[in-house]
């Protein structure tokens, strides 16, 4: 009588891909052996479980193969097992799909960690200080001013100065936090702005004209109407009536300095209510405030390289004015500011010293993306069906947005939950990587929609041939 032994183990099962309890050993009624099976053991002293086949050598006695044989009543089964004994290094499905989920996933984390280490390499310098500049007139009722800061291109490895601008607020009740920039442990990252119905962490940045480091002392909502405290901003009474005068006493000394932390930056940690504010809702940088940026970003005389801390357009009186009459230029550097020597340089060529620089960076945020080109309106003859095609495509259109939208929003709102939790930088290059990974697949998703929307419409758009 052969006696049964009872080992218990998480089993894969190669009847029907059923997850099922077996024994370590269990014999076949019929042949006598030991059937060949994947057992999954748990053991208190390695750090996840084992994946191992019950049949493979063993160096304990009770489970070698050869004595599992011998163990059987049937001289036949025996033999019959010893002679398929060589057939265990074969590879099973269920194994080589393992093996290369295996493979894929360490490919897949080398390419994310090689993409990371494209990402700002060069900002291990601050910023340059805040210029000095004048507050445009405001051109309206319901416009909020929005102070200017420093960018960073990867393209030319420099800052450039993003003009400080009136902006609609996108609704009512929503006040403006500004970017900033801040120390991460090896780098400097850049923090951007948002709307919200309460002003943020920035920092502790003074920009001025109501922005002093904490809130915000330009204005105030009440009910359906913006206040704008006159002592700070640059309003017209006679357009202009909802203003009163506060006078703001500042308890800190006014400086320049643009970034947070590290080396000669703002010291200043985000207070509880700062840190309950980034847990509200928030709406990212509006499209007239990224265009503005990217206009910023295309003028070469907006570089620090160039402009020595000293920007010909500090401020516009709207988004994208940079040809304004009423565009103001900056009185004065905030501080003499020499750039580094590998600032400023063209990337289409010159310098083989940094053939690295040359290479375009990938997209990481959203806020990265180029701005979507609307689609042009589809002419074939017919009316009613480039109509119907129109419609196709704003739709889409509209998707898209609202999809790049949400996430960036996604993505600012978890820049800020790190700064709240002052992250260590382990942590926030893994959030950068799950940003990018985001942003990539967002940007492939939306080309394949619309390549499959003009490939579903251009059929129909080629005319017969005339008679």
């Amino acid at each position: 009588m052969v006696r049964k032994r009872k080992s218990v183990g998480v089993s894969f099962s190669g009847h029907g891909r059923s997850r099922r309890f077996f024994a370590l050993s269990r014999r076949n009624r019929k042949t006598g052996y030991a059937k060949p099976q994947y057992d999954l053991l748990v053991r208190p002293w390695t750090l996840g479980p084992t994946l191992y086949r019950s049949d493979a050598p063993s160096s304990h006695p009770r489970f070698r193969p050869d004595n599992l044989a011998s163990q059987s009543t049937k001289p036949e089964a025996a033999e019959s097992y010893r002679a398929n004994e060589g057939m265990t290094g074969q590879r099973n499905p269920m194994q080589i799909r393992f093996l290369r989920t295996l493979l894929f996933a360490i490919v897949m984390l080398c390419m994310s960690a090689a993409s990371f280490a494209q990402i700002g390499v060069a900002i291990t310098i601050g910023p340059p200080p805040l210029p000095v500049y004048e507050q445009p007139l405001c051109p309206g009722d319901g416009y909020l001013w929005t102070p200017g800061y420093w960018a960073y291109d990867y393209d030319y490895n420099d800052y450039y100065w993003v003009p400080g601008t009136w902006v609609m607020a996108p609704e009512i009740g929503y006040l403006w936090t500004p970017a900033y920039w801040g120390w991460g442990g090896d780098r400097f990252v850049f923090y951007d702005g948002y709307w919200g119905p309460h002003v943020g962490f920035y920092g502790g940045i003074s920009y001025g004209f109501g922005y002093f480091g904490e809130g915000y002392e330009g204005g105030r909502w009440d009910h359906d109407h913006f206040f704008y405290n006159r002592s700070v901003n640059n309003v017209n009474i006679t357009e202009i009536h909802n203003v009163y005068n506060t006078t703001v006493i500042h308890n800190t000394s006014v400086n320049r300095v643009s970034y947070n932390g590290g080396n000669g930056g703002i010291d200043r940690r985000p207070r509880p209510e700062e840190e309950a504010v980034a847990h509200e809702r928030h709406i990212a940088p509006v499209a007239v405030q990224t265009q503005h940026a990217r206009e910023a970003r295309s003028n070469p005389e907006q570089r620090a390289s160039v402009n020595m801390g000293k920007p010909a357009v500090a401020a516009t009186p709207r988004p994208g004015d940079f040809k304004d009459r009423a565009v103001v230029p900056a009185k004065a550097a905030g501080a003499p500011y020499a750039p580094p020597a590998n600032r400023g340089g063209n990337p289409s060529g010159g310098n083989q010293g940094r053939q690295e620089n040359n290479v375009p960076r990938p997209p990481v945020h959203v806020r990265d993306l180029p701005a979507p080109a609307r689609p042009s309106a589809p002419n074939t003859g017919n009316p009613k069906l480039d109509q119907k095609y129109q419609k196709q495509q704003e739709k889409v259109f509209a998707k898209q947005d609202q999809e790049r939208q949400k996430l960036q929003q996604k993505q600012e709102q978890e820049h800020q939950r790190l700064t709240q939790q002052n992250a260590n930088q382990a942590r926030t290059q893994q959030v950068e990587q799950r940003h990018q990974q985001q942003t990539q697949q967002l940007q492939q998703r939306h080309d394949q929609q619309q390549q499959h929307l003009q490939q579903k419409q251009q059929p129909a758009n080629r005319s017969k041939p005339p008679r």
